[in-house]
């Protein structure tokens, strides 16, 4: 197991913390050479150094996903680092939650580039040379991308269109040796969760309805499910969406 990735390189994004620092450091630990994009350049660079020791500094990009030429920089300066890409993992997300009345434009907008805009600039940049290499992508979308979660019209929105978009990929590429795939988290013990905030007025009935009665799952736990994904052992698994969340969509 400690080499199913062997000589593997992995561009990860949102890898400073949560789920995508989860991931880089699974990925690194079965063999994959690992290529961390994240907005906060602190964070990132500690992030990957305390993966990869001093090699860390040359192996990150800070980088905001929503912005279609940063991801092209980001995808081009991991081809420069590592000489390809063989998976790509679009994890960066970003969950508000919200009354939808009060839904500004720009926060619409927000999350929609964000968790939808940003892993399709990464595929679209990352696309020539996973092909060149027959590689994979796992994009992270969310259990909102399969069921409506109260408050959350932007986020539900754009993890639902993030499936389409695997979906769409993979019949596209079905006779090419890309594979793409998708997994659905419930929460996690990620700063992202923790650090909900609520508007006033929110009906916590509601808002409890997405809650698995197992509890939050930990980061780790996920990750080793996009591992696999990313690995050969997953080599007939094409145009899937797993749902990975501890019972709750049972």
């Amino acid at each position: 197991m400690a080499d199913v990735l062997d000589g593997k390189i992995a561009l990860v994004t949102g890898a400073s913390s949560g789920l995508g620092r989860a991931v880089a450091e699974i990925l690194t630990g079965r063999g994959a050479k690992v290529f961390g994009v994240a907005r906060s350049k602190d964070t990132l660079h500690q992030a990957m150094t305390e993966l990869a020791g001093s090699d860390g500094a040359g192996r990150y990009s800070a980088s905001d996903v929503s912005d279609s030429a940063q991801c092209d920089a980001a995808v081009q300066a991991c081809v420069d680092a590592f000489g390809g890409i063989d998976i790509l993992v679009n994890v960066a997300g970003s969950h508000t939650i919200r009354h939808t009345a009060d839904i500004a434009d720009d926060d619409w907008a927000h999350d929609l580039a964000v968790n939808l805009n940003g892993p399709f600039f990464l595929s679209r940049a990352a696309l020539p040379h996973l092909l060149a290499r027959g590689g994979n992508i796992v994009n992270v979308s969310s259990i909102a991308g399969l069921e409506g979660q109260a408050y959350s019209a932007g986020y539900c929105a754009a993890k639902h269109g993030l499936i389409g978009l695997t979906r769409a990929m993979a019949m596209e590429f079905t006779g090419k040796s890309l594979r793409v795939n998708a997994i659905c988290p419930g929460g996690m013990m990620t700063p992202q969760v923790t650090g909900f905030t609520f508007p006033d007025g929110v009906d916590f009935d509601l808002i409890m309805k997405v809650a698995s009665p197992r509890g939050l799952m930990e980061p780790e736990d996920v990750a080793k499910m996009v591992a696999f994904l990313a690995s050969d052992d997953a080599s007939a698994i094409h145009g899937a969406v797993y749902s990975v969340d501890n019972g709750k969509m049972a």
